[in-house]
């Protein structure tokens, strides 16, 4: 199996979507399906069949993906520059499919980086509000474009807020963007070891350092938010471990903590789960990328909620 990127629940609430990078060598890392014929996008049944799969050939390295209350499904490449072999224009994109693939919209400019309203580096993740707007993270690097961007449901740009920096408004390296069930905009911003809430409008609201490093983050219907951690170690997060965070959206309080048992960041660091999404029963899915010296590396990993 690939290396596994982002998950999300389907709008059944029972079904998985997840990003999984063609089963390439860890030696291609950030470059997975450059030359793979291997879907990309897969749907997975709650016993873990896939039941859906494309997007072969469309990605270099498919990073973000979020489900919309359509059902459509919605992918970031997030591909570097460096990357991109010549003449190829694939990359720097957001693609819209239908739930069976369809190629529906895309947003950016395929194969060219930059700061336009039209263009992104390394897009990281996207989050679709209910009104269909769409919210992407703009970008991967700590020294990218470092804003979220805003589009109307017809991919028109709207807005786009965010630079490089420390302030609150400022990022270094957008991981991961969700929109919680009030419809606040939470953004990973990871290299600053913080999240960061604004409203659709990008006004700041506040800034949660309690989470770790977020990779990846995600809410349930019962008021918790998921972050997951793959990086927190003594260099990058002193004093956090990687694993999941569990807490309330709406206080911020962490109650529960998955560590990842097998976790050294020593070996390898990033080795824990970089994304996480939640389906109706409470089980948690933890996407794990890069794999850490065990038997099951590069997992869409199962987690079964015991207690309320």
């Amino acid at each position: 199996m690939g290396a596994v990127g982002k998950a999300e629940v389907d709008i059944d609430g029972r079904h998985v979507w997840a990003i999984v990078r063609c089963d390439a060598p860890q030696s291609q890392f950030g470059s997975e399906c450059v030359d793979s014929d291997l879907d990309s996008v897969l749907k997975f049944d709650p016993d873990g069949n896939v039941v859906e799969s494309f997007g072969a050939g469309m990605f270099i390295w498919p990073h973000g993906l979020d489900i919309d209350a359509q059902g459509n499904v919605w992918v970031t490449d997030a591909v570097s520059d460096r990357n991109i072999p010549q003449g190829d224009d694939r990359g720097h994109l957001v693609v819209k499919f239908s739930p069976t693939g369809e190629v529906l919209m895309q947003i950016g400019t395929p194969g060219e980086s930059g700061d336009g309203p039209y263009h992104f580096t390394e897009p990281s993740d996207v989050a679709v509000a209910a009104n269909g707007d769409i919210f992407i993270a703009d970008g991967h690097s700590a020294n990218g474009n470092n804003r979220v961007s805003k589009y109307d449901s017809r991919g028109v740009f709207l807005k786009s807020w965010g630079s490089t920096g420390y302030a609150p408004g400022e990022f270094r390296a957008l991981h991961a963007i969700a929109i919680d069930p009030d419809g606040r905009v939470f953004v990973g911003d990871r290299s600053n070891s913080r999240i960061q809430i604004f409203d659709q409008e990008g006004n700041h609201q506040g800034t949660w350092t309690q989470f770790g490093r977020p990779s990846g983050i995600a809410f349930d219907t019962m008021g918790r938010i998921y972050v997951a951690d793959s990086e927190s170690d003594n260099v990058q997060n002193p004093g956090y471990e990687i694993g999941i965070r569990i807490g309330e959206y709406e206080t911020g309080w962490v109650k529960e903590f998955i560590r990842f048992p097998w976790a050294n960041p020593n070996i390898i660091p990033g080795n824990g789960a970089e994304f996480v999404t939640v389906d109706m029963d409470g089980n948690i899915y933890g996407g794990e990328p890069i794999p850490p010296p065990h038997v099951n590396a590069r997992t869409l990993r199962k987690y079964m909620r015991v207690r309320p």
